[in-house]
């Protein structure tokens, strides 16, 4: 089954160098950091695809797809494997279509849009941008490795978002080229409000095969760290910060103590038993900047240029998820939820939590902008893990108390996240891979036609 499965895509691809079927290369191409749920890591550690394939063009994957089609055999897309959901693995076997070769940056537009390949690493994009001027509008902290098209099919937000917002907002996703799985495999052009057929769908519905990502103009930045005695008054002074439009900024964190003692290679700018605040802050205002912290009875412990992605120390690394991956390096127990707190009562929310679950739940704070332009207090907190269970229950209180969750510790698109209330993701898989071959069973709402009634 397997020589004939790779003769046959041999013959799609036009390479059997970019045919693969070596075990451990096959089992690694069908992982992603799934492992930082202990519950997913249980679910999903033996989930396997059968091959992969490397194409260079939208041809070979017009290609893989008519085959996959023909021969019914399921595709999982992979851009470069850095989510933590496991949104590419495969879970009924399949063949792996890793889209790393295409990694082509085509141009930069006068106004300031990158056009190019989903394979295209938001680092080497974020070099090049401000080689032209211009630079990412977000980014997650995965900068280094993550892909362009991963980030879209998987990612929602990150360093950048409390200026721009999350992939769905401000029109920073302008469009993309799809493959779909229809009997007749075909390259659709999604612009504007088109787009969100296919955003954040982790490859269910469409292969995105050429994108157009907005850029914004390039700012001198500083890293800037702060010292608080009190959880309150650094995220205070963190959110006046991200509230304040006269400041210009691109990354605003708040870390209650002990999260930062997990940050070892950068233990210079953490001070014993204190909230730590970090930001990106435009240079020009880095001096009023510390001004504003000291009056917040804050302590400065850093500030140092950025330069780009291989600045060092990279503050960066050290949030949104990054943070959660320091806290298990310190101790496996740790892992983490993806909340949405209020702007209004988020302190209240902060002492319910507190109050109910003690330190088994520690704030991390990442401020984003919405599609309103509202500054949100979101955050990846971390979750000292003692059972599924009682994970559920602290879950299922935060939604209580109104904080919003995007819960990591499931395999599907319905309750882990940016999946669309208007169901038009779902509409548009049901248009473009009716037999669901696409990416099967991380789409639980959805029913092939095959069984349909």
């Amino acid at each position: 089954m397997l020589l004939s499965l790779a003769a046959g895509l041999s013959e799609v691809i036009g390479d059997p160098a970019r045919v693969l079927t070596a075990p451990a290369t096959v089992e690694r191409l069908s992982k992603d950091f799934y492992w930082y749920s202990p519950v997913l890591k249980r679910q999903l550690e033996s989930k396997v695809g059968e091959i992969a394939v490397q194409p260079v063009s939208v041809e070979e994957v017009l290609g893989v797809a008519r085959f996959a089609r023909d021969h019914n055999i399921p595709i999982t897309v992979r851009g470069a494997g850095t989510g933590n959901y496991g949104q590419c693995i495969p879970l009924h076997g399949c063949i792996i279509l890793d889209l790393a070769l295409m990694d082509r940056l085509e141009e930069i537009t006068s106004d300031g849009v990158a056009v190019c390949q989903p394979g295209l690493r938001l680092g080497a994009l974020e070099t090049e941008a401000r080689k032209q001027g211009w630079e990412l509008r977000m980014y997650p902290s995965t900068l280094a490795k993550a892909s362009v098209g991963g980030f879209l099919a998987g990612g929602s937000g990150g360093i950048g978002s409390v200026a721009h917002g999350g992939l769905r907002d401000f029109d920073n996703v302008r469009a993309f080229e799809v493959v779909t799985m229809e009997a007749e495999p075909r390259v659709v052009l999604h612009e504007g409000a088109a787009v969100h057929e296919i955003l954040h769908a982790w490859g269910t519905n469409g292969v995105l095969t050429r994108i157009w990502f907005a850029l914004t103009p390039a700012v001198e930045w500083s890293q800037f760290t702060a010292a608080f005695d009190t959880y309150e008054e650094g995220f205070l002074f963190a959110k006046a910060i991200a509230e304040g439009e006269q400041w210009k900024k691109r990354l605003v964190t708040v870390f209650e103590w002990p999260i930062p003692s997990f940050f070892v290679p950068v233990k210079q700018v953490v001070a014993q038993d204190k909230t730590l605040v970090l930001m990106m802050i435009a240079t020009d205002q880095l001096n009023e900047l510390q001004e504003a912290a000291v009056k917040a009875k804050g302590e400065v412990t850093f500030t140092g240029a950025y330069t780009g992605p291989r600045t060092q120390p990279l503050l960066s690394d050290y949030t949104w998820n990054h943070t959660t991956l320091w806290a298990m390096k310190a101790d496996p127990t740790w892992t983490y939820i993806q909340a949405g707190f209020s702007p209004m009562k988020c302190m209240e929310q902060f002492r319910l939590l507190r109050e109910r679950y003690g330190k088994e739940i520690l704030f991390h704070v990442e401020f984003m902008k919405n599609g309103e332009g509202v500054i949100i207090p979101g955050g990846i907190p971390l979750v000292y893990f003692t059972g599924e269970e009682r994970l559920n229950e602290l879950i299922a209180y935060c939604r209580e108390i109104g904080v919003f969750i995007a819960n990591p510790h499931v395999n599907y698109l319905e309750d882990a996240g940016r999946y669309r209330a208007d169901n038009i993701q779902l509409k548009a898989k049901q248009k473009y891979d009716p037999r669901g071959l696409l990416n099967p069973g991380k789409m639980i709402s959805f029913q092939p036609e095959t069984q349909a009634k």
